[in-house]
C-alpha cells in the first residue's frame, strides 16, 4: 500500500527518519521503492539526464512524463513531483493550474515548490484545493544560474532569521514537509525543532527529520564531482564502463553473440 502525505507527516511524531531519494524512471523507481518512504521526481533531472546546465531548462511536460514513469514503477513510496522553474512563480492561480495538471497526469501524491514566505499564498491555495505541497528552503537551485551561486545558507543572523520565517510561513500555509538544502547544521536543527512538520535535509545534517539525495550522485553515476554533502555508496560508472569495455572487445573479436544468443532454424 502506497504511503500517503499523512504517513510522511506522521514520521516526525514517531521520530522515525524519512528515507528519500530522487527517481526519474520506472526502473529506478522499482529499485528504490521497497527501501524509501518518499521518491522525488526532481528537476535535477535536467542536469542528470539531459545534460542541461541547471534546473531551469526543465519543462512541465518533461516533469510530467518522468512523474508518470516513477508512479508506474513504484507501489509503496509516496511520490512527490517538483514544480519546474516558471510554472508557479507568476501568481498562485498559475501555480494551481500547473499543479493540477501535474497531479492529474502523474497521479503523484503531491508537488514540491522552492521558496519561503513569499510563496505562502501559493502553498495555501494549492492545499485548499487538495494538492499537498512540500516546501524547499535554504539553497534553492532554481535561483542559481551558475556554480558560483551554490552557497551554504544560514551563515548570518539575518539569514537565519529569514530561514526561520520561511519555514514557519510554509508550515502555516499548510505545507506537509520542508526540504532544507545546503544549510548550516545548527540552523537546520533549529528549524526542525521550530516546526511541527517534517524537515528533509540535503546537506543540512542528521538533525533533520529525514534525508534526500540525488540517486545518481549517491551511486556514482553522474560522472561529475559531487557536493560535499553527498556520500557515494557505490561507483556504478566504473561498473558500466567495464561492462562496455568487455562488450566492445567481444564484438571486435567476433566472440559475441555466442551460441546461446543465436536463433537457429529447428531441424524438420
Amino acid at each position: 500500500m502506497r504511503k500517503t502525505i499523512e504517513t510522511i507527516k506522521n514520521h516526525k511524531d514517531r521520530n522515525e527518519p524519512l528515507v528519500c531519494l530522487t527517481a526519474y524512471t520506472a526502473r529506478i523507481a522499482q529499485l528504490l521503492d521497497q527501501h524509501c518512504d518518499l521518491l522525488l521526481v526532481g528537476d535535477s533531472m535536467g542536469m542528470v539526464l539531459y545534460g542541461i546546465e541547471n534546473t531551469r531548462g526543465v519543462s512541465v511536460d518533461m516533469i510530467i512524463n518522468h512523474g508518470k514513469a516513477v508512479v508506474s514503477g513504484s507501489e509503496k513510496a509516496c511520490v512527490i513531483v517538483d514544480m519546474p522553474f516558471g510554472s508557479y512563480e507568476g501568481n498562485p492561480a498559475q501555480a494551481l493550474k500547473n499543479a493540477q495538471r501535474i497531479m492529474d497526469e502523474t497521479q503523484a501524491q503531491g508537488v514540491k515548490i522552492e521558496g519561503g514566505a513569499d510563496f505562502g499564498p501559493t502553498v495555501e491555495l494549492l492545499t485548499q484545493n487538495n494538492i499537498p505541497v512540500v516546501g524547499h528552503i535554504g539553497l534553492m537551485p532554481q535561483s542559481v544560474t551558475d556554480a558560483s551561486g551554490f552557497k551554504v545558507q544560514g551563515k548570518t543572523d539575518d539569514g537565519i532569521d529569514q530561514l526561520l520565517k520561511d519555514a514557519k510561513a510554509l508550515e502555516e500555509a499548510g505545507a506537509a514537509a520542508i526540504v532544507i538544502e545546503a544549510t548550516i547544521e545548527s540552523v537546520a536543527e533549529l528549524i526542525t525543532r521550530s516546526v511541527s512538520i517534517p524537515t528533509i535535509g540535503i546537506g543540512a545534517s542528521a538533525a533533520c527529520d529525514g534525508q534526500i539525495l540525488v540517486t545518481e550522485d549517491m551511486v556514482g553515476i553522474t560522472g561529475k564531482a559531487v557536493p560535499k554533502f553527498v556520500k557515494q555508496y557505490a561507483n556504478v560508472s566504473d561498473i558500466i564502463e567495464q561492462a562496455v569495455i568487455e562488450y566492445a572487445s567481444d564484438v571486435r573479436r567476433r566472440a559475441f553473440p555466442e551460441e546461446a544468443n543465436i536463433y537457429k532454424k529447428k531441424a524438420s
